[in-house]
């Protein structure tokens, strides 16, 4: 059976602007990325059904027996024997919601079949950008079974490093850990291959630290978190979902917060993830182009991939930032920032996608990544669909 993860279009929009640079099934929540957690419980590689211009970077594999999933679905043990189930030409579904379709199509947006059977029990379904960093602690519990099958946990020898919860702590091969306190009583914590948690850093469970990367000295964990691969992280982190090769460095707090790939939070930056008054917070929607109740007392920021922020910045309860923003300025900066946004607190301009293609290849660059086509291909027509939100743009108005 061919597997393949497709993009509900609707909730695509719903999680802008991670799902701009990504399909919805390439999401990191828990450990894993969605598609990663179902090839590893149904044993099988992945591929996705998207928008055409993610396609060549993330590519359709097409066969004659094809099972389609919702990438907005998170696998359990019910849906997984739900999906086994499933006879040719057949659709899963919830309520108006597509779960999967065992097909020989894969035209897009996905139909359901002739035959379609009810699903009744409860499930995880990513369908606002704050669900990541919501359900990211039960996703890592989730994920740390199947990523650990079959094998046992590495040793933390340093003598000097406080363990508690030890039960609830997996170790890769290659970890280094050097007098940190790490607390799994409340939650798993799992410490991916090759990644370091640096002298006098706390770390409280849930928390994934992902390949490669590394827990500054000092830092301040406090669970529910994740850092993707190839990060590093410093100071308050809480509630926090951070995809790979980004870092936050420095001192400053983060919290129910989710950072895309390849950004920085400057030294000191801060979120802050309730309002004062403690009423529900309000977050950008591309889909309703306006703010929507999120119906949560603590949100923070979400900010998509390749965009920076200067040392000091303050984000306000609730910030949206596109992709490849760089913002900077005294103050607080406006709860919404468009792709391509060279600013913040004052004016905004417009940051050329010729510019932004230099400072990518030099990021990338540093880690001993280059941009391959595809990546520039895909940025472009970022920046070409995401023009209407600049609104102040105008050929006077890009930078040179």
């Amino acid at each position: 059976m061919n597997l393949i993860l497709f993009d509900d279009p609707l909730l695509r929009v719903e999680l802008f602007p991670f799902t701009m640079t990504r399909p919805t099934g390439n999401l990191r929540v828990g450990i894993m990325t969605i598609d990663q957690k179902w090839s590893a419980r149904l044993g099988v590689p992945c591929s996705f059904l998207t928008e055409a211009y993610l396609q060549h970077k993330f590519p359709l594999r097409a066969d004659s027996d094809n099972l389609l999933i919702n990438g907005a679905l998170c696998p359990d043990d019910e849906l997984m024997r739900a999906i086994n189930q499933l006879g040719p030409e057949e659709t899963l579904i919830a309520g108006d919601t597509i779960l999967a379709s065992r097909t020989t199509s894969t035209a897009w947006p996905v139909l359901p079949c002739a035959r379609t059977i009810s699903y009744d029990n409860p499930f995880v379904l990513i369908g606002k950008p704050w669900k990541i960093f919501e359900e990211n602690a039960a996703q890592i519990a989730v994920d740390i079974p199947v990523i650990t099958r079959g094998r046992k946990s590495h040793t933390i020898n340093d003598p000097h490093t406080a363990v508690y919860g030890a039960d609830n702590l997996f170790v890769e091969e290659g970890v280094t850990v050097r007098a940190a306190i790490i607390n799994a009583e409340r939650g798993p914590v799992y410490l991916g291959r090759n990644s370091t948690i640096h002298e006098g850093a706390i770390v409280r469970g849930a928390f994934a630290l992902c390949e490669y990367s590394e827990v500054n000295v000092g830092a301040k964990i406090r669970g529910d978190t994740t850092i993707g691969p190839y990060c590093k992280v410093g100071g308050e982190v809480a509630a926090a979902v951070l995809y790979g090769y980004s870092n936050k460095s420095h001192d400053g707090y983060l919290g129910c917060s989710v950072v895309g790939e390849w950004c920085n939070i400057g030294a000191d930056s801060n979120t802050s993830n309730l309002k004062n008054n403690y009423e529900t917070v309000r977050l950008w929607s591309h889909a309703t182009r306006d703010f929507q109740d999120t119906g949560l007392q603590f949100c923070g920021l979400m900010m998509g991939d390749h965009s920076k922020c200067a040392i000091n910045t303050m984000f306000n309860t609730g910030t949206v930032v596109d992709v490849f923003a760089n913002i900077f300025g005294e103050g607080f900066v406006r709860n919404y920032i468009p792709s391509f946004s060279w600013g913040g607190t004052h004016q905004l301009t417009t940051y050329k996608i010729e510019k932004a293609i230099e400072t990518m290849k030099r990021v990338m660059g540093r880690r001993n990544v280059q941009p391959q086509a595809e990546d520039i291909e895909l940025l472009t027509r970022v920046y070409e669909l995401t023009a209407p939100q600049r609104t102040w743009e105008s050929p006077a108005t890009h930078l040179t």
